[in-house]
């Protein structure tokens, strides 16, 4: 069994192990599992030929949360946390591969995500770039809009954020 994992079953939803990382816990095949799903969503399915390896994933305190359907990794998302206090913690790179989308799957992403923002940083503001017709979706979570509709690589975004990391 993977390092880290939490297993959530729900009668009627896939079974995913959930993995929440710190950076330097990342094995090889894990950070590689990362990256080609992160690849594979947004620089070849979304359009967007980006520099994805920005050099943000494997420093400070920044953490992974990865979700694993039958070994393979079926959503990711990154936590970043700067060494400036007064910054708020970000929520990005959130993902859910194209063949389990609609099983409410980016809802236990998010929770997972939020879960380990409380643990690690409690009271800590959050923010993430939504994709804008995903605004809806994240307010469910507490997310507010804080920056008008930007382009992004193309996609409309916008910054939402979130007082404190109460799960």
């Amino acid at each position: 069994m993977r390092q880290g994992v939490q297993v959530i079953t729900t009668k009627g939803q896939t079974m995913i192990h959930w993995q929440d990382l710190h950076h330097a816990k990342l094995s090889t095949s894990e950070l590689y599992a990362i990256l080609q799903l992160r690849c594979t969503v947004f620089v070849v399915e979304q359009k967007c030929p980006y520099q994805d390896v920005d050099g943000d994933d494997l420093v400070g305190e920044n953490r992974h949360i990865l979700g694993w359907h039958n070994g393979e990794l079926v959503a990711y998302a990154r936590i970043l946390k700067s060494d400036d206090d007064l910054e708020p913690v970000v929520i990005g790179r959130v993902i859910v591969s194209e063949a389990l989308r609609g099983a409410k799957l980016g809802q236990q992403l998010m929770t997972q995500t939020l879960a380990s923002c409380a643990q690690h940083w409690p009271h800590k503001a959050l923010y993430l770039g939504a994709q804008a017709h995903l605004q809806s979706f994240y307010a469910r979570f507490g997310f507010v809009p804080v920056t008008d509709i930007y382009d992004e690589d193309g996609i409309p975004h916008i910054g939402m954020a979130r007082e404190g990391c109460q799960a």
